[in-house]
């Protein structure tokens, strides 16, 4: 009996297991799951916490850094010329300290008159013109003639150059004195052609800018206030169509030059000297004398030059001189006073 029932059991489950539908067991078994779009995964709480979703399945490995190999900065190094040196000056600590350690305070103010600058402004260039000889008389540097045979009849005479940014003064044709300027800015330029200087101030306040005070002031174009002083040079043209030079060149100058004679407010009886402003400037370059060290007489004005320039004027020159000379021939100096026109009621600019 007990056989009969076991063999009955067994072909029960038999007959149910053949009722299951076919399973393929060529593949794995894949878990079942509901089907959900991939955005829905993202925002379902309950799915995340069963099936955890990540966006980014591969592993990167970080590259090897690349050997970074030191860059070389570029030599700076000075330059030498046959008269004169190049020295790149600004951003170079080691050139700095060793200009201000190998040259005097006299030798320095030889180099800033040289690059047409002042000593203040040796700091703000990115290089400098020097000597390779220093001289005790700086017009052994002078670009412009010795002597000029032009001049010859001529007590005094002043020349400013444009194109080399520089003045030359000279007694009866003989070189006297030269030094650096800076003039007109390219918006504001310097007029040329010849004037007289006319009057002087010691201390003069522009009138473009009342903060702007013009020391040892001599002016030579009155009806635009242009004149020459001392002011900041930072070498190239930068005022307001006045030239400035150095104090002690400008305190020079001031001693030296003549005002000019006024018989009355509105007449003049005698004008002072010639000046003549010449030349164009190469604007927006660096000035000519920065090639110095290539060239030594790159800025050299000849006498043939100059008596080209002063020919056309010297007529007028002679005359105005002649004049001056019977004004003061027919007066007794020490008797009479000599009217000149108050500063205050003229133009100025800078």
């Amino acid at each position: 009996m007990k056989s009969w029932f076991a063999y009955l059991l067994i072909a029960f489950l038999f007959i149910q297991c053949k009722r299951e539908s076919p399973v393929n067991r060529d593949k794995p078994l894949e878990p079942r799951m509901p089907t959900v779009a991939l955005d829905s995964l993202e925002t379902n709480a309950v799915l995340k916490d069963s099936l955890p979703i990540q966006k980014d399945t591969l592993i990167v490995t970080p590259k090897e850094k690349a050997i970074e190999k030191p860059v070389k900065k570029p030599k700076v190094a000075i330059y030498e010329g046959e008269k004169y040196s190049i020295w790149p000056h600004k951003g170079n600590d080691s050139l700095i300290k060793k200009f201000n350690k190998e040259f005097t305070a006299a030798q320095k103010y030889t180099i800033a008159a040289l690059n047409r600058i002042d000593v203040d402004h040796i700091k703000t260039r990115d290089s400098l013109i020097v000597p390779n000889e220093f001289y005790s008389d700086f017009l052994q540097y002078s670009p412009f003639p010795q002597q000029v045979d032009i001049l010859q009849e001529i007590q005094k005479f002043i020349v400013f150059s444009y194109p080399i940014q520089a003045f030359a003064v000279y007694e009866k044709g003989h070189l006297i004195k030269w030094g650096p300027t800076n003039m007109g800015k390219k918006a504001s330029q310097t007029p040329r052609g010849l004037f007289f200087t006319n009057w002087k101030g010691r201390k003069v306040r522009s009138t473009v800018d009342s903060e702007w005070i013009l020391n040892w002031n001599f002016n030579i174009h009155n009806s635009e206030g242009v004149g020459f002083h001392q002011y900041a040079m930072p070498g190239y043209p930068a005022s307001h169509s006045c030239i400035r030079l150095l104090d002690a060149d400008a305190q020079w100058l001031y001693n030296w030059a003549d005002q000019w004679v006024l018989a009355d407010k509105n007449t003049i009886a005698a004008k002072g000297n010639p000046v003549l402003v010449y030349g164009d400037y190469n604007f927006g370059v660096k000035g000519i004398w920065y090639q110095l060290y290539k060239d030594p007489q790159i800025t050299d004005i000849s006498e043939s030059q100059l008596t080209q320039l002063i020919q056309p004027h010297i007529e007028t020159i002679l005359r105005e001189q002649n004049t001056r000379k019977a004004y003061f021939e027919s007066k007794n100096q020490n008797n009479e006073s000599v009217t000149t026109q108050a500063v205050d009621t003229l133009g100025v600019t800078e």
